[in-house]
């Protein structure tokens, strides 16, 4: 494999988007999806099928909340945050089998997938700046 290829090929191993997640979720894939975030973040909004384990916690609490070896997806705010890279790592050091969504919570907001708050879900557009308003998925 040439450089290229072995530099993507790992890219798509440790990263994933919010479509390819959310079309995983609805296909019953066996996966937990995690939101790194902090608890006034995780009130404010998450994505739906989300667990709240914020980062600091992961060593000590993922081995309870999560069986071992179970695909985990993590996500923080979004692209400008590191926050997911940083709970990815955690779980990558407790054993996980683990990816980050790129985008973080706010592409998953962005593209109008679904959202809850503590008072309820969430009606979101999908921004057509991120995702075709006019077709349930992107093609790419």
């Amino acid at each position: 494999m040439n450089d290229a290829a072995a530099h993507f090929a790992a890219r798509l191993r440790f990263e994933t988007d919010a479509s390819d997640v959310r079309a995983a979720q609805l296909a019953g894939d066996r996966f937990v999806l995690v939101d790194s975030r902090g608890d006034a973040a995780w009130a404010q909004g998450r994505a739906v099928g989300a667990i709240h384990l914020p980062t600091a916690r992961i060593p000590s609490e993922a081995g309870d909340r999560i069986p071992a070896g179970t695909p985990v997806v993590v996500y923080c705010w979004g692209p400008g945050c590191n926050g997911a890279t940083k709970a990815g790592l955690a779980f990558a050091e407790a054993g996980y089998p683990v990816r980050e969504l790129l985008g973080g919570f706010e592409y998953w907001a962005r593209e109008g997938l679904p959202v809850e708050t503590d008072d309820g879900p969430v009606v979101r557009a999908a921004d057509p700046l991120t995702a075709p308003v006019r077709e349930p998925v992107c093609d790419c």
